[in-house]
């Protein structure tokens, strides 16, 4: 490592290419905000159950909007919005936007398979649109995991 520029080279001290076991609080899904057990403290998640926090998080969070954030981190969904195009358009770059964000992390390997449903809404205002779910299946260092987002 170069003493003039000491962030040039390796940062990770990992032995064998081997990641540390993935941790994170959990997360409460439906209202959105940490869990807590019944002293107060946060519940710490580990492996496959953490990641399933981290790819909600990292889903829900506009790239390049949040300093706190690396550029890696988040998703581009505002390109979208007022951009006029055709409907399988639309969901490849999805798709891919949606691949950029998640691949990111080292300890997803792959994401094996996509698959979508679509609900219409309409507002009070009487705005229509279309709800997109996404039901992801990918393949982590710790195994198989499906996610609804």
């Amino acid at each position: 490592m170069s003493r003039e520029f000491p962030f040039i080279g390796s940062t990770r001290d990992v032995a064998g290419n081997e990641l540390p076991l993935f941790k994170e609080y959990a997360w409460d899904f439906e209202r959105d905000c940490f869990l807590y057990d019944a002293n107060g403290r946060h519940i710490l998640l580990t492996g496959n159950d953490a990641l399933a926090v981290w790819i909600y998080k990292a889903l829900k969070t506009e790239r390049f909007s949040y300093l706190v954030y690396s550029w890696q981190y988040g998703i581009e969904l505002k390109p979208f919005i007022g951009k006029v195009m055709g409907v399988q358009e639309r969901y490849s770059e999805l798709r891919r936007v949606i691949t950029e964000c998640l691949m990111v992390n080292p300890y997803i390997k792959s994401i094996d398979s996509y698959s979508k449903s679509i609900d219409s809404y309409s507002s009070v205002q009487e705005n229509r649109g279309e709800l997109v779910h996404v039901r992801i299946t990918l393949t982590t260092i710790y195994g198989e995991v499906t996610l609804d987002v």
